[in-house]
C-alpha cells in the first residue's frame, strides 16, 4: 500500500492513514478504514515522509511505537501488524536539525537506511534504464522505432539527469512520441 505524504492535503492525511468513524467530522458519512489498517499483514510505503505535517508526525510515531491505531472519532485501540517503508528526497538529518522533522520519528524510521545515488552517479545504469523504459513504452504504443542510436546513448550518458529516473522516463516517452520513423 503506497501513500504519497506530499500529495495528500494536511487536513485529509490523518484520515487517510488511520481511518475515521461515521460522524467524526463533516462529510464522514460512513466508517473509513485507513491505509495502515488496510495494509495490515503487509507493507505500507510512506513516500515523501519528509513532507508529513509536524502534528501528524506525533501520531505516526505513536503508531510505530505501540503498533496500534485509533480511527478519528473512535475510542477503540486497533492492533496493526504492518511493515513500514519510508522514502523522501529531503535531507531528514537537516530537517531534524532545523526542527522541521521530529528527531524521535527520524530514529524510529531509520532502522535500515538505503541511500540511492542520483542517476548521474550511476553511469552504467543509464543505458539499461533507458532501454527498459523504451521497451515498456513500445509495448503501450507500437511505434515502429527500433531503439537508440549510438549518438543518443552517448548523449544520455553525458546528460546530468537533474530529474533523475523520472526525467529519463519522460525523455524516453517524449522521444518515442516525437520520433519520425523512416
Amino acid at each position: 500500500m503506497a501513500v504519497n505524504c506530499a500529495a495528500l492535503p494536511a487536513t485529509l492525511i490523518h484520515s487517510e492513514l488511520f481511518g475515521h468513524e461515521r460522524g467524526s467530522f463533516t462529510g464522514a458519512h460512513k466508517r473509513a478504514i485507513g491505509r495502515l489498517e488496510t495494509a495490515a499483514g503487509g507493507t505500507v510505503f510512506l513516500d515523501e515522509i519528509g513532507d508529513l505535517p509536524h502534528e501528524l508526525q506525533v501520531t505516526l510515531l505513536r503508531f510505530l511505537q505501540e503498533k496500534t491505531i485509533e480511527r478519528i472519532g473512535g475510542n477503540e485501540s486497533i492492533a496493526i501488524d504492518v511493515r513500514v517503508l519510508a522514502a523522501t528526497n529531503i535531507d531528514l538529518e537537516q530537517a531534524v536539525a532545523e526542527g522541521r522533522f521530529r528527531e524521535d520519528l527520524y530514529y524510529r524510521l531509520n532502522v535500515l537506511r538505503i541511500a540511492v545515488p542520483a542517476l548521474r552517479e550511476r553511469e552504467t545504469d543509464i543505458e539499461i534504464l533507458a532501454r527498459f523504459f523504451f521497451n515498456k513504452f513500445c509495448l503501450e504504443r507500437h511505434t515502429g522505432v527500433n531503439g537508440f542510436s549510438d549518438a543518443a546513448v552517448l548523449a544520455m550518458q553525458r546528460h546530468d539527469w537533474p530529474g533523475n529516473v523520472r526525467e529519463m522516463m519522460s525523455s524516453v516517452r517524449r522521444a518515442l512520441l516525437t520520433c519520425k520513423v523512416a
